[in-house]
C-alpha cells in the first residue's frame, strides 16, 4: 500500500497515519519529500488492507491511497497459469470452444425439447434454459420454476446435454442443484454477495455473468467471493455492459477476453445474445468471440422467437443456429480450437 499525504501535512498528522498503519499490523516505509510524504505500507493480511485503505481515505489530510497487490487473491493469475473447469466430463478452458445453446426461458416441454434436440444435432456441448428469470418488469414472465427444471432434467436424459440454469436466490441453491450441471448468476446478482456465497458452498460448476455496470475487477472480486466459499469451478461470462449506445441493448465488451486473460486463470465464455440484444448480430460477433480467444459462447435458440415469452428479438431460430455452428467450425480449426 502506498499513502500519499497532502501537500503541507503536519508532523503530527503524519504520525497519526503511521499509527493506524501499524495498529493494521503494516511496518511502514516512510519517504519524507519535500512538498510531501509518501508511505509505503507493507505485511498486512488482504482484509486488514482495504479496511485500512478506506479509513485512511476518509483523512483530509491524505491525499491518495493505492493498494499495490490486486484486490482479489485466488482467482488472479499470480495464483494459478490456468483452471479447466469439467462439466460432467466436457472441459471448459481448454482447447475445446464450447457452445451452451437454448432458449431463454423454458416455456413448455414442446418448446424446450424440440430447441433441446436441434441444438444438439447442430453440435451444442450444453443445453441452457432458464427456470427462474429476473426481469426489470414485474409484469413479465418470471419462469415456470420447479417444473421447468423438471423438464430440463428430462432434455438432458434425452440428449445427454449438461444444464446450466440460473439460480436467483440462496434459498434456491439447493433445489436447484438437484437439477442443474452448471449454476448461473445473472448479471444483476454479480454483487448478491449472500448468494455467492452460498453457491461457493455448493461444489458445483458455476458460472458468474460480469455485472452491466462492472469493472473487471469488480467482477473478478466477485468471483472471489466464490472461491472463498471453496468452490473453484467458476466460469466467467461477458454479457454485455451498459453504455451511452442505445441501437444495441448493450455493448459487448470482447475486450473483457483478453483482459480477463491476462488477469486471471479462469476460463471465460462469452454470451452475444444480451451482449447485443439482436439476432441479426449474434453469428458476427460470436465469430468475433471465438477469435478473440474466448472459451466458448452461450447463445438464445427459439424455435419461434416472434413468440416468445422472453428475449425473442435475440433468439436464433433453429435454422440460424445450425448455420452458425456450420460456419464456427472452419473458423475454430484457424483458432487451434475444437468444436
Amino acid at each position: 500500500m502506498i499513502v500519499v499525504m497532502q501537500p503541507g501535512a503536519s508532523q503530527e498528522q503524519v504520525q497519526d497515519v503511521e499509527a493506524r498503519l501499524r495498529q493494521f499490523g503494516f511496518d511502514i516505509h516512510p519517504i519524507y519529500g519535500v512538498e510531501r510524504t509518501v508511505i509505503a505500507a507493507v505485511g498486512a493480511p488482504e482484509l486488514d488492507r482495504n479496511e485500512a485503505k478506506e479509513q485512511l481515505e476518509s483523512l483530509p489530510w491524505v491525499e491518495q491511497v493505492t493498494l499495490v497487490l490486486k484486490p482479489y487473491k485466488f482467482v488472479s493469475k499470480k495464483f494459478r497459469e490456468r483452471t479447466m473447469v469439467a462439466v460432467n466430463g466436457l472441459p471448459i478452458g481448454g482447447d475445446l470452444f464450447v457452445v451452451m445453446a437454448g432458449p431463454c426461458t423454458v416455456e413448455s416441454e414442446e418448446q424446450l425439447f424440440k430447441t433441446a434436440q436441434a441444438v444438439h444435432q447442430a453440435g451444442a456441448h450444453i443445453l441452457r434454459g432458464g427456470a427462474f428469470k429476473p426481469s426489470t418488469s414485474p409484469y413479465s414472465f418470471h419462469g415456470l420454476g420447479r417444473t421447468a427444471l423438471e423438464l430440463l432434467q428430462q432434455a438432458r436424459a434425452m440428449t445427454g446435454m449438461p444444464v446450466i440454469t440460473e439460480v436467483m436466490d440462496p434459498r434456491q441453491v439447493e433445489l436447484v442443484c438437484e437439477y442443474a450441471d452448471i449454476l448461473q448468476i445473472g448479471t444483476r446478482n454479480m454483487q448478491n454477495y449472500d448468494l455467492l456465497r452460498e453457491v461457493g458452498r455448493a461444489r458445483k460448476p458455476v458460472m458468474l455473468k460480469r455485472g452491466m455496470w462492472a469493472t473487471y475487477e469488480e467482477w473478478l472480486q466477485a468471483a472471489e467471493y466464490i472461491w472463498l466459499g471453496g468452490n473453484e469451478q467458476i466460469i466467467l461470462c461477458e454479457r454485455g455492459i451498459r453504455t451511452y449506445e442505445t441501437y444495441t441493448r448493450n455493448t459487448l465488451d470482447l475486450n473483457a477476453v483478453p483482459a480477463i486473460r491476462e488477469l486471471s486463470h479462469l476460463p471465460i465464455i462469452v454470451d452475444p445474445s444480451h451482449g447485443t440484444g439482436r439476432a441479426s448480430f449474434v453469428p458476427a460477433m460470436t465469430r468475433a468471440a471465438l477469435a478473440a480467444g474466448a472459451d466458448g459462447v452461450m447463445i438464445e435458440v427459439h424455435p419461434n422467437p416472434a413468440s416468445a415469452l422472453k428475449d425473442g428479438a435475440q433468439s436464433l431460430t433453429l435454422d440460424a443456429f445450425r448455420e452458425l455452428m456450420r460456419t464456427l467450425r472452419p473458423l475454430a480449426e484457424v483458432m487451434g480450437r475444437r468444436l
